[in-house]
């Protein structure tokens, strides 16, 4: 009989994916950065305990291109300053990527709040523009110029947080209990510019990020950059104080009745920038 493809793996094939996997090459990035200080009462609402903000109320976008090999990757990822216990690290709200392949590793590995998206980075002689969408709205957009190269900074080691669960199969909450988990980066970076421009934010009902605004814009980059990254959980989360949060990774379609009257009703606009 042939070889049945969805039929069980030998160890020896699953030893040897796990090497393959081990023995990728660095891969390079393309992407604008940017950090901003944001509402600090904003931030403290969308963290889910244990997590709490940090000292300095901050916001950031990164807007990649990825050269995978074999096919080229969008990745976006909006995300607040927050800290657990003496960690600082941040948190990602979404992270929108065009290719499914990306999305499933990382939400079923990590935990990571991916989705399908538009990732968009242009640039011409008249400038650079980068964008996130999803639904038919860029709810961010980056324009600007670029200015000129940067001092490449020193290898950095940064850490994001996220929750892993599984919602219950009758809806009454999780399978499990939820996982607190820590990803650490260790990134380099090969050439950094500056970038001058704005942060704009629109109205988007899945990814209400305008209800963070730029109150003041602090770096604005474009960079090539790699990194690795391992994941640990550190503990398990409160299911109970986790759940409120959990609209955070969906498309609830509620979620048009959480914008006040008069942006539900309208066309997407142009949110602080």
């Amino acid at each position: 009989m042939a070889r049945v493809r969805y039929g069980a793996r030998t160890e020896r094939e699953r030893a040897a994916t796990r090497t393959a996997s081990a023995r990728l090459p660095d891969i390079w990035s393309t992407g604008v950065v940017a950090v901003w200080e944001t509402d600090p009462d904003a931030v403290a609402a969308v963290l889910p305990p244990p997590l709490k903000p940090t000292a300095r109320p901050l916001a950031r976008v990164n807007i990649s291109k990825v050269d995978l090999p074999g096919y080229p990757l969008g990745a976006g990822s909006f995300a607040v300053a927050a800290a657990h216990g003496a960690v600082d690290g941040w948190y990602p709200l979404v992270m929108p990527m065009t290719h499914e392949r990306a999305l499933t590793g990382g939400r079923e590995v990590f935990g990571e709040p991916k989705k399908l998206g538009e990732v968009t980075l242009d640039r011409d002689a008249s400038g650079l523009r980068a964008a996130l969408g999803r639904h038919g709205i860029d709810f961010v957009e980056v324009c600007g110029t670029v200015d000129g190269d940067l001092p490449l900074p020193e290898p950095s080691r940064k850490t994001d947080f996220y929750f892993k669960f599984l919602p219950a199969v009758d809806g009454s909450g999780f399978d499990g209990d939820p996982l607190l988990v820590h990803c650490v980066r260790h990134e380099r970076t090969r050439r950094l510019r500056r970038v001058t421009g704005e942060v704009v934010l629109r109205e988007s009902p899945y990814d209400p990020v305008a209800d963070l605004p730029v109150l003041r814009l602090l770096d604005l980059t474009l960079g090539e950059k790699t990194s690795d990254q391992s994941g640990r959980v550190v503990e398990r989360a409160d299911a109970r104080a986790l759940l409120p949060y959990v609209h955070q990774r969906y498309d609830d379609p509620l979620q048009i009745l959480d914008a006040p009257p008069e942006q539900a009703s309208e066309a997407p606009s142009e949110g602080s920038h």
